[in-house]
């Protein structure tokens, strides 16, 4: 794959000179990074309504995720998917702790926000170097990967987060023992679970990426699809560490949608190279 990227450098370059390429590299990365520092640093300011209203949300038996379990769990007779209490509070151990994770959070909603214009000028430098055909078949890339990606963050943050932290506030081995969570321990699942789903959302754009250099193919899909689908229930199991098979299956479920659509996306580059050959 990086392979694959390389020759597409290479080629530009070839039209542009080796200096002006590296040229324009230089400045559009700068641009991501300024954009990434620009939005950090209004991040930053609003600090009560990033910590207070998102991040710390979950933490409240009032989130909305955990409402529409307890509508469904009362319209499905099923008591346990609804949460009677977040059995946890929250500790600051360390001096400068609280003021470190404002700076991160900051510059972690600053990449988020800006994810959308760095993917942009990631492609607006490779796209002269595509041949017509690779930019037929590329159309509304910007658009389909920006779109699974806020999607795959949406569900993380609304569906795997709140199932996780529900689950492992409840669980105790006494009663005697009360949980007290780091800040550091709590933001840093708050933020690892929603921009992994984010990425794993990708997971049709990369496939399709694959396939188009051959990479990966719809006949290896097509037959390691029944692994695929026991790896996704054991990845569905990891991220959420709920004994329920409801919980379970709500992540896994999306995922397995996701390789099915991948499946469709490797049979349509197939078809097509067929055609085109």
């Amino acid at each position: 794959m990086f392979k694959f990227f390389l020759g597409k450098i290479y080629s530009k370059s070839e039209d542009l000179g080796f200096w002006e390429h590296v040229e324009e590299l230089r400045g559009r990365f700068i641009k991501s990074i300024l954009a990434v520092a620009f939005f950090s640093i209004i991040a930053f300011f609003f600090k009560s309504f990033i910590f207070d209203t998102i991040i710390l949300a979950p933490q409240s038996k009032n989130f909305i995720t955990y409402k529409w379990l307890c509508e469904l769990g009362n319209a499905l007779k099923i008591d346990d998917i609804c949460p009677e209490s977040i059995n946890f509070s929250l500790i600051n151990i360390d001096l400068a702790g609280q003021f470190r994770w404002h700076i991160i959070i900051s510059f972690v909603t600053g990449i988020i926000i800006s994810f959308p214009f760095i993917f942009r000028q990631f492609w607006f430098f490779i796209k002269p170097a595509l041949k017509p055909n690779e930019l037929k078949y590329s159309r509304g890339m910007i658009f389909y990967i920006n779109l699974l990606f806020i999607i795959g963050v949406l569900f993380g943050y609304f569906i795997i987060m709140p199932l996780t932290i529900m689950f492992l506030s409840n669980y105790t081995l006494s009663p005697h023992i009360t949980n007290q969570i780091t800040i550091s321990s709590y933001i840093s699942t708050t933020v690892v679970l929603p921009l992994s789903t984010g990425l794993i959302f990708e997971m049709p754009v990369l496939i399709y990426l694959l396939s188009k250099i051959n990479l990966i193919s719809y006949s290896f899909l097509k037959k390691y699809r029944k692994h695929a689908a026991v790896l996704i229930l054991i990845i569905a199991a990891i991220i959420t560490p709920s004994t329920d098979m409801f919980t379970m299956l709500i992540v896994a479920i999306p995922l397995y949608l996701l390789y099915e659509l991948s499946l469709i996306i490797a049979k349509s580059v197939l078809k097509s190279q067929k055609q085109a050959g």
